[in-house]
């Protein structure tokens, strides 16, 4: 990272209001939004999204050239829009934050070269967004939380329990071993046959199972350590479903509703041990929020679980709305709105990364 000439960052700490575009192109959606940052609280002016689900449901996944086409398709028109609802003029923002990372690289490039693009036409400063922590401060742009929080950050690609402690300084308590709990929702599903994206329609499913149908293991639970392991778990199912042959549309819903139930309390378990291990070894920051962000943090059971588990610690839980939970640009925005109200921006020379964990992420 790279700061700016003092002068330049002394004019950006000096506003009051700051607004920042933000533009995502990590995955398959592509995304523009407009926030500004006022009081040190945020608002979302604009947010701008196109799915690609219509492009890569055929192959059952997500194609890198098939989305990195799409995102420069798509990615002029949406800034367009993102500055019609915002009634704002490109000479009326403050700067421009977009996702370097981590991601698909093919389409973080687009985004990027798109933004620098931008920056050098316009002249405003360039802020470098780490994609997770986007996830990450969401909650503090939704929900108007503070400083220090626990943290589960569940996605597609990513399990991990975090402490925020604040803007650049995130300590991780523990991370997933193997897949993903997202990834093993979207698997179970894909195996069940139940299209794409899968862990959605594997929740739906589950709605009308009997939970306690099946008995799935919960692998690391009740262990003494903060990670999660969820490839034995899928490897299960698999298997019970060969026991199982053919399988009915009732043995399907309980099947999808008992996986659900393994897979929230092995989460259920990690945090509370994140909680443990945070009062136990970090009793200085007194944290009393319990944060869920990602893709996952749209799945309401989830969000139930641990809901109930904030309350038997004394904690207050929070989460982004469905439309804020996946990928998304006002998180990006916000996080820039955040970096920039510290005078914290990137020159032209920064890259794209495919792999950047946000234990990494600085703000020096």
């Amino acid at each position: 990272m790279e700061n700016l000439e003092l002068e330049g960052i002394n004019k950006i700490l000096d506003k009051k209001n700051i607004t920042v575009l933000g533009i995502e192109t990590s995955c398959d959606e592509t995304a523009v939004s407009m926030v500004s940052l006022e009081n040190g609280k945020g608002k979302i002016l604009a947010n701008k999204i196109i799915s690609q689900i219509d492009e890569h449901s055929p192959f059952g996944g997500v194609v890198p050239e098939i989305a990195s086409r799409s995102h420069i398709e798509y990615l002029d028109a949406l800034v367009d829009e993102a500055l019609l609802d915002a009634n704002k003029k490109l000479t009326e923002i403050d700067g421009i934050a977009v996702t370097t990372g981590p991601g698909l690289v093919g389409g973080l490039i687009v985004g990027l070269t798109y933004a620098k693009g931008l920056s050098i036409s316009t002249g405003l400063p360039l802020i470098s967004i780490n994609h997770l922590e986007g996830h990450a401060l969401t909650p503090m742009l939704t929900d108007n939380i503070e400083f220090p929080y626990i943290l589960l950050l569940i996605s597609g690609g990513h399990s991990q329990l975090l402490i925020v402690e604040e803007l650049g300084k995130y300590s991780q308590l523990g991370t997933t071993l193997d897949d993903a709990v997202g990834e093993a929702f979207d698997k179970g599903a894909k195996f069940m046959g139940l299209g794409y994206p899968g862990g959605p329609e594997l929740e739906k499913l589950a709605l009308k199972g009997d939970e306690d149908y099946f008995d799935l293991p919960k692998p690391l639970f009740g262990q003494n350590n903060c990670n999660f392991s969820f490839s034995g778990l899928k490897t299960a199912l698999i298997r019970l479903s060969r026991t199982l042959e053919p399988v009915d549309k009732k043995t399907m819903q309980n099947m999808a509703a008992s996986y659900q139930k393994a897979i929230v309390d092995c989460l259920i378990d990690r945090t509370k041990k994140s909680i443990e291990v945070v009062k136990d070894n970090r009793p200085d920051l007194s944290i009393k929020n319990l944060v869920a962000s990602g893709g996952v943090a749209a799945n309401k059971k989830i969000t139930h679980e641990l809901n109930n588990l904030a309350l038997e610690n004394d904690m207050n839980f929070s989460s982004p709305p469905i439309e804020l939970c996946t990928d998304n640009a006002a998180m990006i925005a916000w996080a820039g709105c955040l970096r920039m109200s510290k005078g914290f921006l990137n020159s032209l020379d920064v890259s794209a990364k495919a792999r950047w964990p946000l234990e990494e992420v600085r703000t020096e």
